[in-house]
């Protein structure tokens, strides 16, 4: 009995040390998932965080769109204006080829056709030229336009928008193409005599013969060719090179080109009191009409 009796007082002994074995084990096992359940909860706990950062960004995003703040609802609106400005001022620049493609006539030569204040939209003369083009220039001038019945602005001929003299630092004149001579033209014949200035020869004539080839253009409320000498102004241009043609008018906006010349009248007020009076005045207006996307065209005379 003896024998039995320590026999089994080992085997309780070996269950008691395997029993306390399998629950350390267990324990560790518990110890372990439950430190791995507190890294899961813990990356959990980051992630909601992420997410709730992402979500404060929307919610801050849908809180600026919509909110009536004063000062948010104004800077929001002026950011909208100037996002559809942009926008349209891109696609018109896509369909004319010119920047500016918009242009303010700030005097009355042009008249009834086109008036002072009107806002003109100016294609780059090569696209969609008319038939009656002269060679090579995408200008038809009144003549060909009166033998192939095209007309722009109520006449015959393009209305041109032209560098005086190649003079890209003068302001643009926006004039009618009347028709085109050739290098050392006497062209004194092929003129109406109505706006030659009471000439009576080519000799007597400005710019005839022609120093080179080119248009010889006028504005439909002048009495005079642009070629012609005026008086104490003298002519307006030699005859117009195609090089320094800018485009082609094709339609007016009215009035809406006053805006443009304000601009311009407030860049040249504010220019007058800076020390560089001289180069702000002339850098202005081409800064402005950048900016706005608008320039302005002298229809002179």
């Amino acid at each position: 009995m003896g024998s039995g009796d320590g026999s089994d007082s080992w085997s309780d002994r070996d269950g008691w040390e395997t029993a306390a074995d399998d629950g350390e084990t267990e324990h560790g096992a518990d110890g372990k998932r439950e430190h791995g359940g507190e890294r899961r909860r813990g990356e959990s706990a980051d992630e909601e965080d992420g997410s709730g950062n992402e979500g404060g960004v929307i919610a801050r995003a849908r809180w600026l769109a919509t909110t009536d703040h004063e000062a948010v609802a104004f800077v929001r609106e002026v950011a909208s204006s100037l996002a559809i400005v942009a926008a349209i001022g891109l696609l018109l620049f896509a369909v004319s080829g010119l920047w500016p493609p918009m242009v303010a006539i700030e005097s009355p030569s042009m008249t009834p056709n086109l008036q002072k204040g009107d806002l003109v939209f100016v294609m780059e003369e090569h696209r969609f030229a008319g038939e009656a083009a002269h060679a090579g220039t995408g200008v038809v001038g009144y003549r060909a336009g009166e033998q192939a019945g095209y007309k722009e602005f109520n006449e015959y001929g393009d209305v041109i928008v032209y560098e005086r003299n190649g003079n890209g630092r003068e302001t643009p004149i926006i004039h009618r193409a009347r028709f085109w001579v050739n290098d050392s033209e006497n062209w004194y014949e092929k003129a109406n005599q109505e706006y030659i200035g009471g000439a009576g020869s080519c000799e007597a004539l400005a710019n005839c013969p022609a120093p080179h080839a080119g248009f010889i253009t006028k504005g439909d409320n002048n009495g005079q060719y642009d070629q012609v000498d005026a008086g104490f102004t003298g002519p307006i241009s030699a005859p117009v090179k195609p090089s320094w043609i800018t485009g082609t008018a094709e339609f007016r906006i009215p009035w809406l080109g006053e805006i443009r010349l304000l601009f311009g009248m407030l860049s040249t007020g504010a220019s007058a009191f800076a020390e560089t009076a001289a180069t702000a005045a002339t850098a202005g207006g081409p800064i402005v009409g950048a900016l706005a996307g608008v320039g302005i065209l002298q229809a002179t005379r």
